[in-house]
Order: C-alpha cells, then structure tokens, then sequence
C-alpha cells in the first residue's frame, strides 16, 4: 500500500482511534496528514499511520503531547538522515534509549497498580462469598 493515500475514515479504523483525536493530533502538529484531496479531505499514508501507532502506544503509559513530539522528531530524524554525523546520531540515539527507560518504568508501574487492583477485587469477592445471607 506504499504511497496509496487513505482518508481520515480508514485511518481512524486501522489505529482505532477516534476521527477526532486524530483531527485532535493534526492540530497539535504530531501527525500532519500527507496530502489533501480536490475536495479538502485530509488524505494519509501508511507513514501518517504509524506516526499515530506510536501516539497510541504513549499515551496509556501517560506520555505529554511534548514528550511524544520529541519522540516522533527523534526517529523521524533518524530514519530520514541517509548520513549523519555521528555526535548527532549517538544523541539522538540516547533521546530514544531515555523514552524507552522511562516507557519501562511506567509500564512497571501499571503493572503494579492492576496488581493492587486485582487483590482489591479478590478481597470484595472473598468478602461477599463469606458474607452471611439474607
């Protein structure tokens, strides 16, 4: 499908995300649709879609708007730079080690909370079956 455009509709159908969280994302800047049709429609490619895949993956581990631009701008660079110097590849290099620390860490932490939220739960359950009835 490299450099087929599809519009917002089966865009939002392949992220699963809403047409308006992804007109949401346009208007921050995150993700830009590639082209626009003769009518104005926002048309995108398979590019434009894995942009918002990355969006959708950060934001249940609770990345900022900021957080995933500089992401984006990070490999965005990298994979549009046929030649670097290397001082600029190593940093950008590191930029996404940091994400990928931190992303980690917080996926550690939900681990941890759907853990408590899992004892709570089987806590209300052993109350109820111990509970004298009516």
């Amino acid at each position: 499908m490299s450099g087929e455009h599809m519009q917002i509709g089966e865009v939002a159908a392949r992220t699963e995300l809403s047409l308006r969280t992804i007109r949401h994302y346009e208007e921050t800047g995150l993700v830009v649709p590639s082209a626009r049709s003769q009518g104005g429609f926002r048309l995108y490619t398979d590019a434009d879609v894995a942009r918002l895949m990355v969006i959708r993956r950060m934001k249940p581990l609770g990345f900022s708007l900021e957080e995933m631009r500089g992401l984006l701008d990070a490999t965005g660079r990298l994979d549009a730079a046929e030649e670097m110097p290397s001082e600029e590849r190593d940093e950008l290099l590191e930029r996404i080690r940091g994400f990928e620390q931190a992303a980690q860490q917080r996926v550690q932490d939900l681990r941890t909370q759907l853990s408590r939220a899992e004892e709570f739960a089987a806590t209300l359950a052993r109350r109820l079956r111990n509970s004298p009835t009516s």
